[in-house]
This record gives structure tokens, C-alpha cells and sequence, in this order.
């Protein structure tokens, strides 16, 4: 199966001015399910850091008393206590959140305070278009005595409250606070990847490029510019150390970083028109798609996205696509709900148009009833092609926003039947094959191994579906009786009324779901 088949070339890329490898071969990449897998690996992996490794991240958000672990360290003083034996901890976070993040003057609650107290470095960026986040999840550790242990986190997760659940998905005890039907603890359901091997240096690469550009922080206009000054915030990233050499080859997995910057003014100099990988990567790999899409989303909700897969089903007769996303938007209100509702409603119109009885979407329950928030962002194709990562199917994440993906193709044969499901030679692949198993084994409560029925994709899809409405019977029934196993229940949507649909519509295009593009390729239509 040649790479190029399924991954973008250079050209296909599209951004000259990246000095990223278009990929990286000879990787092992794990997934882990649920922020307590992750927290937990991240606390052991940075308590080995020792004097002159480096801890780069870049996240969304940050909430330095966000505990790893229960009686662990917080964010914070884990990220502190490295700074204190000499680790190199350079960090970058979206400047516009803090705002909404209950920091104050206390040095012990503001993440970039503690960390440069101790030694280290995390600079508040301010460098997207109005509107627009800084919204890639990334930690990388490098080891440049012993490269071997290099390890690199990306994916959909940050470092704040409400991400540390688990399976049973009872929810984080430091909780943020979102729409009502989902509980004072929301359950949260998301995935980060761990890899080794050489995309750790590209990885690296992809921070450095950010952290050592020469567009000003402070692109939030005067006000910002000037509460920052008064502040006293770091405005100047420090230099960092030399970039070690990639960590050797460790696996079979080949790995190609996807990411979304938006074409902005000033322009960034590793992409001066922007990049838009992340949608080009899907766009690709969605043409290729024969048998299922599987993916589970925060919003899938944007037509241009859509349109790409009602035009995948229209092709191909054979191909389903299968999408677990949340019940509920996060937010509530008559301004804010809406715009997120409508959105959805439009995309998932978009593709029952092409194919109603193959499309199968779904939302999920904790055993309590509370509905789960789906925030993670990964895709699996025809059991060959997946991803993860920080992007969400809509056009804000695709052109808009800065975004982080990890596109994974194995070389790892999977014979289980079917061999090769979508008939192109190119055969099931353990990596994917294996992740898009272990969700479903969690969404119908099977135990490990108990999936011979999920490996084909007609049979998969009659598993799900037949226990999603199992349990919205049994739930719409009053409960009673014995609860069907799963967490799987069907998603319903309710079209809106012509007279919320005349604003919410607009107001979900120009600020909910923006377009980063630049002119030309809006005008054509192109990523």
C-alpha cells in the first residue's frame, strides 16, 4: 500500500513555507482513551524528565490546579517541580482565554506564573484572526542523551477541568461549567495518541516553528496589548535549545502531522497563506473511503464538511457512515443554543440526503442516564486510514483556528476478517482496525475480545443499532426493568423553527463556524 495513496504529498499539502517532514515512517503510536489514561502516562513520562530534557506544550487551555491524578500533582506543580531540576519547559497558550478561566493574582492558580517562577517559559499567544483560538493540544519530551525515551502527546485533550474521566465516565471532580442536562460533573469522553519514533522530532519541529516566529504575541489590539504590558507578560520568546536529532525508528507506524493555520495578517512565516492539511488530509482520505466512516465528534456540523461525505455515500453504494457525537451542545440559553444546534442539523440533513438508511448517528449515556460529552476528534476509514486530533469536523477547525492532527497508517497487516474490507487491495491495518474496536467494545459495554460481529462493517453497524434502540426504548419506557448493556443511544434532531433559523443560521456561519481561508479559495471552493 503506498503511503501516497492515502496521505498528502507535499504539493497536496500545499504550505512551502513548513520545514515539517511530509511524514514520518518507523513510529509506534498509542491511543489513551479517557484524560485519566492520559494524565496518569503524562505524570510518569515528565517525573523522568531530568536536568537539560525539554517539556514544550501548546494548548487551548490551562488550569494549573487541574490535578493528574487523584492526591497527585496539579498541572502546575508537575510542570513546575521539571523547571526545578533543570528541565527546559517552554509552553504557549491562547492568550484570550484566560479570561474565562477564574485565573487571578494568585501565582498558584496561573499556569504561565508558576512555571516561569520555576524556571521555565509559557508566553500567552495572541496570534489568530478575530474570533479565532489557538486550539492544538501538544506535549513533547525530548531526551537528547537518550532520544529512545523521547515521547510526544497530540490529540484532542487539555491540560484544565473536566478532562480526567474515565470509563465509567462519572466525570472529573474539578469540573467546568456547561449546559445543565449534563450534571454538575460532566462525563467527558475524549482521545489522546502517545507516540514514538521520528514524528517526536516533527512534532518538536511544529512547535519551534510557532514559538520562534516573528509575528508579534500580542496581536489582540490596543487594549490587550497594553493590560498585557501592565501585567508585566512575557512578550519575548527566549531562544530554545538546539532541536535534537530524531528519535530512531521503533515501530511500523507511518505518521503524518496535519494541522490547520488560517491566513491571517500579519501572515505567519512557516505559513504565509496559511495551511489547511487537516482538510485536505480528510478530503483525501474521505475520497478513498468505500466500506465505513467511523468517527466520534465534538460538532460535526459544518455543510462544506458534509457535502464530503454525502457525496463518499452518493458514489459509493456500499459505504456507511457512522458518527458518535454529544446529545447536547455545551452551552444552554435562547442566544447561544441555536446557533450550535443548527449547525448540526444542517449537516446531518446534508447526509441523510444522500443516503438516509447509511447513515447512523448516535450520542452516549453514563449508566446513570447523564448524557456523556463527546470532545473527542478521531476518524477511522475502512479499517486502513485514521486520525486524531485537536480538529473537529467543521469549517472553523478545517481553515479557522490553529489545529493539530495525527493521521496513522500501519503497516501491520490485520487478517480477521475481512481482510480487506473495502476491496482495494490495501487491507485492514491493525492500528486503526484495533482503535475503532475498542471504542465500540466501551459504547456497547463488551469486554475485551468480545468483537467478532464489529469487524465487519454490516454486522458492526447492526450491533450498534440494534442496542442504541434497545436502550432509547428501555429509557423512553420509563426505565423499567433490567438496563440494557451499552451506552449508545440514537441522536434525534429537532428541526428549528423558520423565525430562529432566520438568525441562529448567520450567526452560526460568521461566529461559530468562521471561514479562515483566504479569498481565492473561497471563491472556488477548494481547502
Amino acid at each position: 500500500m503506498p503511503s501516497h495513496d492515502w496521505l498528502l504529498t507535499a504539493d497536496e499539502r500545499g504550505n512551502p513555507d513548513t520545514s515539517i517532514p511530509i511524514w514520518n515512517t518507523g513510529n509506534t503510536v498509542e491511543p489513551l482513551i479517557h484524560g485519566q489514561s492520559y494524565f496518569d502516562r503524562l505524570v510518569t513520562e515528565i517525573e523522568a524528565l531530568e536536568s537539560g530534557d525539554h517539556l514544550f506544550f501548546t494548548d487551548w487551555r490551562g488550569d494549573p490546579d487541574q490535578l493528574t491524578r487523584e492526591g497527585g500533582p496539579t498541572v502546575a506543580e508537575l510542570f513546575a517541580a521539571a523547571a526545578k531540576r533543570g528541565v527546559v519547559v517552554k509552553g504557549l497558550l491562547w492568550r484570550s482565554h484566560l479570561d474565562k478561566l477564574a485565573y487571578s493574582q494568585d501565582e498558584n492558580r496561573n499556569l504561565s506564573d508558576d512555571i516561569e517562577a520555576a524556571g521555565g517559559e509559557v508566553l500567552l499567544d495572541q496570534r489568530v484572526r478575530r474570533g479565532g483560538s489557538h486550539h492544538q493540544k501538544l506535549v513533547v519530551l525530548r531526551h537528547p542523551d537518550h532520544p529512545e525515551r523521547d515521547v510526544a502527546f497530540a490529540g484532542g485533550i487539555d491540560l484544565c477541568h473536566s478532562r480526567r474521566d474515565n470509563a465509567e465516565h462519572h466525570g472529573d471532580p474539578q469540573a467546568v461549567s456547561m449546559a445543565s442536562m449534563y450534571s454538575d460533573h460532566p462525563p467527558w469522553h475524549d482521545i489522546q495518541l502517545a507516540l514514538r519514533g521520528p514524528v517526536v522530532g516533527t512534532l518538536d519541529q511544529t512547535f519551534r516553528e510557532r514559538w520562534s516566529d516573528r509575528v508579534p504575541l500580542d496581536q489582540g489590539g490596543p487594549v490587550a496589548t497594553i493590560t498585557d504590558r501592565l501585567r508585566g507578560e512575557d512578550l519575548s520568546p527566549d531562544p530554545l535549545p538546539e532541536q535534537p536529532p530524531d528519535p530512531p525508528e521503533c515501530g511500523t507506524h507511518t505518521v503524518q502531522v496535519l494541522r490547520t493555520y488560517p491566513a491571517m495578517r500579519p501572515p505567519y512565516g512557516f505559513a504565509k497563506l496559511g495551511e489547511r492539511s487537516v482538510a485536505r488530509g480528510y478530503t483525501k482520505a474521505i475520497k478513498r473511503a468505500r466500506r465505513l466512516i467511523y468517527l466520534e465528534d465534538q460538532y460535526l456540523w459544518s455543510k462544506e464538511v458534509a457535502q464530503l461525505f454525502a457525496e463518499a455515500m452518493r458514489e459509493n453504494p456500499d459505504l456507511h457512515l457512522v458518527a458518535v457525537v454529544p446529545r447536547h451542545p455545551d452551552v444552554d440559553g435562547g442566544f447561544a443554543l441555536p446557533p450550535n444546534q443548527v449547525g448540526r442539523e444542517q449537516a446531518i440533513a446534508l447526509c441523510k440526503e444522500a443516503a438516509a438508511d447509511r447513515v447512523h448517528i448516535f450520542d452516549l449515556e453514563n449508566h446513570a442516564g447523564t448524557p456523556i460529552y463527546v470532545h473527542a476528534k478521531m476518524c477511522v476509514i475502512d479499517d486502513v486510514w485514521c486520525s486524531v486530533g485537536s480538529d473537529n469536523f467543521n469549517r472553523r477547525s478545517w481553515t479557522h483556528d490553529s489545529e493539530l492532527s495525527c493521521a496513522v497508517l500501519d503497516e501491520t497487516r490485520d487478517e480477521r476478517a475481512p481482510a480487506d474490507p473495502a476491496r482495494l487491495g490495501d487491507g485492514a491495518r491493525r492500528f486503526p482496525r484495533e482503535l475503532r474496536l475498542s471504542l465500540l467494545r466501551e459504547h456497547l459495554d463488551r469486554t475485551p475480545g468480545d468483537d467478532l460481529d464489529l469487524l465487519e462493517p454490516s454486522t458492526a453497524i447492526e450491533a450498534l443499532t440494534s442496542a442504541a434502540e434497545r436502550l432509547r426504548d428501555w429509557r423512553d419506557g420509563g426505565r423499567k426493568g433490567p438496563r440494557p448493556p451499552g451506552r449508545l443511544i440514537p441522536h434525534e434532531t429537532t428541526p428549528m423553527p423558520w423565525y430562529q433559523r432566520l438568525w441562529a443560521l448567520p450567526a452560526y456561519r460568521l461566529i461559530y463556524d468562521p471561514d479562515g481561508r483566504p479569498w481565492r479559495e473561497r471563491r472556488s471552493g477548494t481547502w
